[in-house]
C-alpha cells in the first residue's frame, strides 16, 4: 500500500494526562478542547492555514474553543496541526478520510492559502489511492465512520469506481496485491490470477458498501453469475460464521448464538441482503449454501419474504444436493450444552424444502413427464438416502420420518429397499419403541416394491411388526408360485409353498384354516406315505377355502386381502422352522 510523508520537523506534541501541549519557547494562546482532550496550542501557525479557527479567533488574547464534532475527533485534528506546524506526518489509505474530513471541516482549503492541506490530500487520493486496488478497498473501508462527510466528498462513489473498474480487468492484466488464501490455489504455479481473486478483498466492507459495489458490478453486465455467487458465498462465511457450521461433521454448541441483540440485528440485515443479492440464474450458488442461508434465516428470524424467496431457490436446486448437504444440526440451547445431550437433525428445514420442490414439480409435470418422472424418482433416491442418516437420531420422533416419507408421492419409488434400509436403522436404533409406533413407521412400506434380496431380510427381520412380516410373505406366495425360486408341490388334494432360505431356514405356507405345517426331506418314502395320507384328508376343505379367497380378493391389492384375511379365520398360517434331520424327528415321535 502507498503512503505519503508531509512535513520534516520531529513530533514535539508532549502528552500530560489528558492534556497535549506543543513544546516550544512561546506560551500557548490557543487552547482546544476535543472530546476529553485538550490541547495547548498556538493561533500561528494554526489560524494561517485554518480558514474555520480565523473566523472564531477573531479577536485579541487566549481564546479557548470546543471543537467536539470535528469529524475524526482528537486523531484527525492532530494530523491537521502537525500539518500547519510542519511536522512528519504519514498518511495512507487508513487515515486518508479522516485526514481529509477533518481538514474540510477546518477549512484548510485553496482559498485560505496556497499548497494547503486538503488540497495535498485530494492529490494523493487521485494519483494513488484510486490506481491501487487495496487501497482503494482500505480507504472505502474507513469511510463508514464518516458516511455522511464522505458521500458529500464522493469519496464512497470514487472508490466504489476504483474498484468495480480493476473487478472488470481481465485476470490477465492483474498486477496488483490482492487476498487469496484458497490453499489448492497456492499450491501451483499460475500466469494470471483466479477469475474470483478480488472476493475476498471486498468481504471486508460493511453490507451496505458490498451491496454497492456487487449492483455496480452487476449492471456491467460483464460477470458471470456463479461468480457474483461466490462472492456473496466468501461474504456470508466472513460475516455470517454460522453458515459454515451446523452439518454433522461440525458440531457446534450455543456460543456460537449467544450473541447481543444489536448484534443479531446488524446479522439479520447482512443475512437479508446477502440473499436479496443472490443471482436469479440457477446455479449461481450452490444449494448447501442455499440451505445453511436457510438455517440462519431460522435462527435469526429473518423476514417471511426472505424465507419463501429461499425455500423457493433451495427447491429448484434440490437435485443438486447430496444426504451431507441436508445433514444440518439444529442448535443447541443453554440448558442442553452444558450436559451430555445428543444433536438433533433440523428435518423441518428438510421437509419445507421438499415440500416447495414438490409443488414446483407438480406445475411443470405437464411440459415434459419422462424427464419429470426421473427427477422425482432422483429426490426420492436422495431423500430416502437422508432418512437412513437421520434414523440414527436418537431424538429423531417417528412421526417426523413418517411425514418426510409421505411428502413424496408413491409412483415417486419405483422400489422401497432405501425405504425399509431407513426403517430398518430406525428400529435398531430405536429399541424401546412401542408397538404403535413400529406399526406407524412400517406403513410407510410398500411390500410390493421390495427386492428379493429385501423381502429375504424382512422375513427374518425380528426387529420388524408380525404384520409387516406376514404381508411380504403373503406377497411372496403371490409372486413366486411356480417360480423356481419357491418348492411348490400342487395335487387334486392340497398346495403348499416352500422358500428354502440361507442357514437352512425354510418358509412353509398353507392355506385353509386347519392346514397343518408339514415338512418333508426327499427321498424320504415312509414319512412321504404319512404325508400323502395327511394331505388327503384335507385336501377338500383346502381347495374351497382357496376359492372363496381367490373370488373375494379378484380386483383387489395385496393390502385389502391383508386387512381381510388376517383379521378372520381363514387367516393364512406361516410358520418358519430349520430342517431338522429325520432321525430326530423319529425320536420326537
Amino acid at each position: 500500500m502507498k503512503f505519503m510523508r508531509l512535513g520534516n520537523k520531529p513530533d514535539t506534541f508532549y502528552t500530560g494526562e489528558a492534556t497535549r501541549t506543543m513544546v516550544s519557547d512561546l506560551q500557548s494562546d490557543l487552547t482546544i478542547r476535543i472530546n476529553n482532550i485538550t490541547y495547548l496550542l498556538h493561533k500561528f501557525p494554526l489560524l494561517q492555514k485554518c480558514g474555520l479557527l480565523q473566523q472564531l479567533c477573531s479577536g485579541k488574547g487566549d481564546t479557548t474553543l470546543e471543537l467536539h464534532d470535528i469529524p475524526g475527533g482528537e486523531n484527525a485534528f492532530e494530523l491537521c496541526a502537525k500539518f500547519c506546524y510542519g511536522i512528519k506526518i504519514d498518511l495512507s489509505a487508513h487515515n486518508f478520510v479522516a485526514a481529509l474530513c477533518a481538514a474540510k471541516f477546518l477549512q484548510m482549503t485553496e482559498s485560505v492559502v496556497k499548497g494547503n492541506f486538503v488540497s495535498k490530500l485530494e492529490l494523493f487520493f487521485t494519483s494513488c489511492i484510486l490506481q491501487g486496488w487495496k487501497d482503494s478497498v482500505v480507504t472505502l473501508q474507513t469511510t463508514e465512520r464518516f458516511h455522511e462527510w464522505s458521500e458529500n466528498l464522493e469519496i464512497i462513489r470514487k472508490c466504489i469506481d476504483s474498484v468495480v473498474d480493476k473487478i472488470l480487468t481481465p485476470t490477465t492484466k492483474v498486477k496488483w496485491s490482492y487476498t487469496y488464501t484458497r490453499p489448492e490455489y497456492a499450491e501451483k504455479k499460475h500466469k494470471s490470477a483466479p477469475k474470483d481473486w478480488w472476493t475476498e478483498d471486498i468481504a471486508d466492507l460493511n453490507i451496505d458498501l458490498f451491496r454497492c459495489v456487487i449492483n455496480t458490478v452487476r449492471s456491467t453486465d460483464m460477470i458471470p453469475p456463479k461468480l457474483i455467487g461466490e462472492a456473496l458465498h466468501v461474504y456470508a462465511c466472513h460475516w455470517l460464521p454460522d453458515v459454515t457450521r451446523g452439518r454433522s461433521d461440525q458440531p457446534e454448541t450455543s456460543t456460537s448464538f449467544q450473541i447481543t441483540q444489536e448484534e443479531s440485528l446488524n446479522r439479520k440485515k447482512q443475512l437479508e441482503i446477502i440473499v436479496s443479492l443472490i443471482p436469479e440464474d440457477r446455479g449461481s450458488v450452490s444449494v448447501r449454501f442455499l440451505l445453511r442461508l436457510l438455517r440462519m434465516v431460522n435462527l435469526l428470524g429473518a423476514s417471511s419474504a426472505i424465507h419463501k424467496q429461499l425455500i423457493r431457490k433451495c427447491s429448484l436446486q434440490l437435485e443438486e444436493a447430496t444426504p451431507n448437504d441436508l445433514l444440518l444440526l439444529l442448535p443447541l440451547h443453554d440448558h442442553e450444552s452444558s450436559g451430555d445431550y445428543h444433536q438433533t437433525y433440523d428435518i423441518d428445514l428438510v421437509m419445507a424444502v421438499l415440500e416447495g420442490f414438490i409443488t414446483h414439480w407438480r406445475k411443470s409435470y405437464s411440459r415434459d413427464e419422462e424427464q419429470s418422472m426421473i427427477l422425482i424418482s432422483k429426490i426420492a433416491k436422495l431423500i430416502d438416502s437422508y432418512l437412513q442418516v437421520v434414523s440414527t437420531d436418537a431424538n429423531m420422533s417417528v412421526e417426523k420420518v413418517v411425514s418426510l416419507a409421505n411428502i413424496l408421492p408413491e409412483f415417486a419409488r419405483p422400489e422401497h429397499d432405501d425405504l425399509y434400509k431407513a426403517i430398518d436403522i430406525y428400529l435398531k436404533e430405536h429399541p424401546q419403541m412401542s408397538k404403535e409406533e413400529k406399526k406407524r413407521l412400517c406403513s410407510i412400506l410398500d411390500c410390493h416394491k421390495l427386492s428379493a434380496e429385501a423381502r429375504a431380510h424382512a422375513v427374518k427381520n425380528e426387529r420388524l411388526p408380525l404384520r409387516t412380516v406376514v404381508q411380504v410373505l403373503f406377497f411372496e406366495q403371490e409372486k413366486h408360485g411356480g417360480k423356481a425360486t419357491t418348492t411348490t408341490t400342487t395335487s387334486h388334494e392340497s398346495r403348499k409353498h416352500d422358500i428354502i432360505q440361507p442357514q437352512g431356514i425354510k418358509i412353509t405356507y398353507y392355506t385353509g384354516d386347519h392346514l397343518r405345517n408339514l415338512q418333508a426331506r426327499p427321498g424320504d418314502q415312509s414319512n412321504k406315505a404319512e404325508d400323502d395320507r395327511r394331505r388327503s384328508a384335507l385336501s377338500s376343505k383346502s381347495q374351497k377355502l382357496e376359492r372363496e379367497s381367490e373370488q373375494k380378493s379378484r380386483g383387489k391389492n395385496v393390502h385389502e386381502i391383508m386387512e381381510e384375511g388376517i383379521s378372520k379365520q381363514n387367516l393364512t398360517k406361516v410358520k418358519i422352522q430349520r430342517s431338522k434331520s429325520e432321525h430326530g424327528r423319529r425320536k420326537g415321535k
